[in-house]
């Protein structure tokens, strides 16, 4: 497998990895602009522009885009996230052409039709009340907002109703403007392909853009608070966030990697001590998301409202012991799920070209795997513990809690108890 790298004159950059025995191709156009690139009067712009994207351009209408694409088999899609909005398909290798055809066209050259925006704005708005009406989603919302308060970093993607109800073609035209140039532009394109077809057919579609450069994000700074919203459901979710090192930092596999330790998997501490052996959840976990500057290692749990205080206690409790009780054997297991997911992940193109695409925004390059897995296999016991020590001990935290929640402890008490 060859991953080649290349940027066109406007600076567009390219990646490719042919894969042996592949009969398709993964391939898609990675946009550096996600919500937090939104100023606050456009925060969902970029998720409504995306949807937009679909809905026809000056060439295709939105029925041409879809039967295009699935005359030959193949699918079209896109997402929105903070840091980037993706657009992405997979086809047979006979049809990559034409899949690059419909992805610059949907990106490069979306009419706003005033028709289509009023229709995909009550798609929005359903999509928004649905998120509203499933605590399990909502509540991240909100501990987003407040680990980063007052930031891009801590706004939605899908953003507020009032907004999503003002957006018009001029919204959508001025955030293009502002970050869909060439330099803000990745082609990324795995499995059956060849890197010089890529580059060829690239050039003719992004080739006339003129020169931009990105637009840098206001940085992200965890400050940590607490949102409780009571309400008479089921069960009772909690979400705790601390913050992590952003993915260009030295430390970020110690800190996935301490993760998956602590609450990752079937044998990972929060689940075996809190679900196995006291059972007072049904679904616990941990994980790190992590992003340009910043991260957060997240913690959430659902359950009733008599067993909260208990398992609250128990996961603040199970975060002070890993600072110097985690072992080599919780560090081996670790390392082996984080090495398989990883080694997994990449026999899909699709995967690949996304990790290709993640890669060359971060470092401008692709470190081979081996570099990757080296990383890996250096975190240490001591970095481990050491880690889990600075979270302890930063004295910042961010919680969320929603549904009977009223006996829990407050965030207060949670930083007092870590701290003690």
């Amino acid at each position: 497998m060859s991953v080649e790298l290349h940027t066109l004159s406007n600076g567009l950059r390219i990646v490719t990895e042919h894969m042996p025995g592949l009969e398709s191709t993964a391939l898609g156009v990675w946009v550096s602009a996600g919500c937090r690139h939104e100023a606050p009067e456009q925060n969902g712009v970029a998720h409504f522009l995306e949807h937009m994207a679909f809905k026809g351009t000056t060439r295709r209408s939105a029925l041409q885009i879809a039967e295009e694409i699935e005359d030959v088999g193949g699918y079209i899609n896109a997402y929105t996230s903070r840091e980037v909005t993706a657009y992405y398909a997979r086809v047979l290798k006979d049809d990559v052409a034409l899949a690059l055809d419909l992805i610059s066209d949907i990106v490069l050259n979306p009419v706003f039709d005033p028709r289509e925006i009023e229709v995909e704005r009550g798609v929005i708005l359903q999509e928004i009340g649905q998120a509203a009406d499933t605590p399990d989603d909502i509540i991240f919302d909100w501990l987003q907002e407040e680990a980063y308060p007052g930031q891009p970093l801590g706004r939605t993607i899908l953003g507020p109703t009032e907004r999503v109800r003002a957006f018009g073609r001029e919204d959508f035209d001025r955030f293009v403007a502002q970050h869909y140039g060439p330099g803000q532009l990745i082609l990324s394109a795995a499995g059956a392909v060849d890197h010089d077809e890529i580059v060829r057919l690239a050039e003719q579609a992004f080739g006339h853009l003129p020169p931009s450069s990105p637009m840098t994000p206001e940085p992200g700074q965890f400050a940590g608070g607490e949102r409780r919203e009571v309400k008479a459901l089921e069960q009772a979710h909690f979400t705790l966030a601390l913050e992590a090192p952003g993915y260009r930092s030295d430390d970020i596999y110690t800190a996935q990697i301490y993760a998956t330790a602590l609450g990752g998997g079937m044998s990972s501490r929060l689940f075996q001590e809190i679900r196995e052996k006291r059972g007072l959840c049904y679904t616990i976990y941990s994980q790190v998301g992590s992003y340009d500057d910043t991260g957060m290692l997240t913690i959430y749990a659902g359950t009733s409202a008599e067993e909260l205080p208990e398992l609250v206690t128990l996961t603040l409790d199970e975060l002070k012991r890993t600072t110097g009780d985690m072992t080599e054997a919780e560090l081996a297991r670790a390392r082996a799920q984080m090495k398989a997911g990883l080694l997994m992940g990449l026999e899909s193109p699709s995967a690949r070209a996304e990790r290709l695409a993640r890669l060359v925004a971060i470092w401008n390059r692709v470190p081979p795997l081996e570099e990757t897995v080296a990383r890996i296999d250096a975190v240490t016991l001591p970095g481990l513990r050491d880690h889990a020590g600075a979270l302890v001990a930063s004295g910042r935290a961010a919680m969320a809690l929603y549904g009977p929640v009223k006996r829990a402890p407050d965030l207060a008490q949670v930083t007092a108890r870590l701290a003690a």
